[in-house]
């Protein structure tokens, strides 16, 4: 038989076909291997991404009610740099009033 006889392609293809078959086979399983591998670690890192989205929202609330509290001092040190108010504290908190200024009391103060 020569080599372009019925039999030896048949046995020839079908020899073919199995290799192409177990290929194929091969290849939707490294497929399938690495989308599941992508679809674990994107589940994953959306889950550790949440979670770092509420520390950080946490976090900027935080850095909100620090600022706010931090502007207030500001303010309020600026204020203590003024005579008048300096004055204004020590008659409202130690009861001191200047030589020859009388103090006016009033029945709610007294309290």
């Amino acid at each position: 038989m020569n080599r372009f006889s019925a039999e030896e392609k048949g046995n020839n293809h079908k020899a073919s076909a199995a290799g192409a078959k177990r290929r194929k086979f091969i290849w939707i399983l490294v497929v399938a291997l690495f989308f599941g591998w992508a679809g674990y670690i994107f589940f994953a890192q959306s889950a550790v991404i949440a979670e770092k989205s509420g520390q950080l929202a946490k976090k900027k609330e935080s850095s909100e009610s620090v600022n706010t509290s931090l502007g207030q001092l500001k303010y309020e040190v600026s204020r203590l740099k003024d005579d008048e108010y300096v004055g204004q504290l020590a008659r409202k908190w130690y009861n001191m009033y200047p030589e020859g200024e009388l103090p006016i009391r009033t029945e709610q103060s007294g309290k």
